[in-house]
């Protein structure tokens, strides 16, 4: 029997179908994903597959209709305060400041706010200088900096990312895929990334979970220890993984 003790997440024989007025609609097949402490796990695969349902499954956001998740050997069945999520729409609040977005989960828990930390934070994003401006003045990459930003200053175990670049021009998303992996070097969480971005998918996941399918399944569990380190993209093991994981996909098409 495999020896699951040290696991920050397990997803066991998950499987989600969602109610509809002209019938269920299965959107997960029976699938089992693992995660260990400081792991980063990229999730890739076409629209539909159940990436982002396994995602929020994953966040407590989702129950599943079979199975079971557990974190940190317990049941997950709602948020927890150990899993920050990253979406794609940023969710900042457009009255607030930079700083006061940053903030709210401190504030939301009734914890301390260091403010010497968060401004140490929004300079290692590159956005120390917008503290006290309005969502609404930034740029794109600045937005999910933010967001970022939030989800970092909470400390979190597990990381989960939704498309987080998809808005984002090439340039833009390349920057923000380096920080994010310079700050899992630098802090070591564990991460899920769900990306329709093959080359995000290669550059950050350490493992990567093909999928594709409708309702979704994992095709292929790609390993990818070189992911998150520094000047990866430009390698040749870089490029070999691209190709392998695009040619996986293609065939599932």
């Amino acid at each position: 029997m495999q020896d699951t003790s040290h696991d920050l997440i397990r997803c066991i024989a998950v499987t989600k179908t969602y109610r509809a007025d002209n019938g269920p609609i299965p959107a997960l097949s029976n699938t089992d994903v693992c995660l260990s402490p400081g792991e980063t796990l990229a999730v890739v695969g076409p629209s539909g597959c159940g990436k982002s349902t396994l995602l929020l499954m994953m966040a407590g956001l989702e129950a599943p209709t079979t199975g079971r998740v557990e974190f940190k050997g317990e049941h997950l069945v709602r948020p927890h305060r150990a899993i920050s999520l990253v979406l794609q729409d940023y969710g900042l609040f457009p009255w607030k400041t930079v700083r006061d977005n940053v903030e709210l989960g401190l504030r939301i828990r009734r914890e301390l706010v260091n403010r010497e930390r968060v401004s140490d934070l929004l300079t290692e994003l590159d956005i120390g200088d917008k503290g006290e401006v309005f969502p609404q003045q930034l740029s794109g990459g600045q937005k999910q900096r933010v967001a970022l930003a939030r989800a970092l200053i909470l400390d979190p175990s597990l990381l989960l990312l939704d498309e987080p670049f998809a808005a984002l021009d090439t340039l833009t998303r390349e920057r923000l895929q380096d920080l994010v992996a310079e700050s899992w070097r630098a802090r070591k969480f564990g991460m899920a990334l769900v990306t329709h971005n093959i080359q995000e998918a290669v550059r950050l996941g350490q493992r990567i979970l093909v999928m594709g399918g409708t309702p979704g399944e994992v095709l292929e569990v790609v390993d990818n220890p070189s992911a998150c380190s520094p000047d990866y993209r430009g390698t040749q093991e870089f490029y070999e993984l691209y190709r392998r994981v695009r040619g996986r996909l293609e065939q599932a098409l």
